[in-house]
């Protein structure tokens, strides 16, 4: 597909087949990914594959610390500490979305957590990334680390692939660390999904709304 389809395609996927992705095929979704732009080209992104029995390992202790209640600190903010118009109200539309998608009704915080916790099962995916950067630098480099994180969801939707980029394994950032030995001068920045969608999952029905040009796009006298 050209990257308009691309574009037009890639979703955050919630449900995955358990078929295998093969290693060349990755390989060439992250070869290509790391063709992303970088200020100086410094190409700040780290990424740690996992797979197989280390996945089963991770996603059991996860769910084992959370059982457990421990608290939950991330290592930065990833949403607004204050949320306000029009960010509430596309944040609850899509959380009402999904969770109407997967038969959570409003109020029922024991389904939605049920759901939540699916995170930590990669949503059936048979490959997890999780991606660090170096804690010495700058907020450039996260930019550029994100551009890098669209161009891997972009190659492997060019490939027949799905992903769901997940900010909730950064709850856990100390239990991904231990088990997939990441190094303290790195932070995680995100997890990721990646494999073949299951067509049969109901929360990949969902289809997020976009706002229109107007509502973000300001032309100037003579554009």
């Amino acid at each position: 597909m050209d990257v308009f389809e691309a574009l037009a395609t890639r979703r955050s996927l919630r449900g995955f087949r358990p078929d295998p992705v093969p290693r060349e095929m990755l390989e060439r979704i992250l070869a290509a990914a790391a063709r992303a732009p970088s200020g100086s080209n410094i190409q700040p992104w780290r990424v740690r594959v996992t797979q197989g029995a280390e996945k089963a390992r991770l996603t059991a202790e996860v769910h084992a610390a959370n059982a457990a209640g421990i608290e939950a600190v991330r290592e930065y903010h990833y949403y607004p500490r204050n949320w306000r118009e029009p960010y509430l109200a596309r944040r609850r539309k899509v959380g009402f979305g999904l969770y109407e998608m997967v038969g959570v009704a409003r109020g029922d915080a024991a389904g939605a957590a049920a759901q939540r916790a699916r995170n930590f099962d990669f949503f059936g995916a048979p490959i997890g990334l999780f991606f660090t950067i170096d804690r010495d630098l700058e907020q450039g480099s996260w930019l550029d680390f994100g551009m890098f994180l669209q161009s891997i969801m972009l190659a492997a939707r060019g490939l027949g692939l799905d992903t769901c980029p997940q900010a909730a394994w950064c709850d856990r950032h100390d239990v991904v660390r231990r088990v997939l030995a990441l190094p303290e001068e790195q932070v995680l920045v995100c997890g990721m999904s990646l494999g073949f969608a299951d067509p049969d999952e109901p929360a990949n029905r969902l289809v997020t709304e976009r706002a229109p040009l107007a509502d973000f796009v300001t032309f100037g006298p003579e554009a």
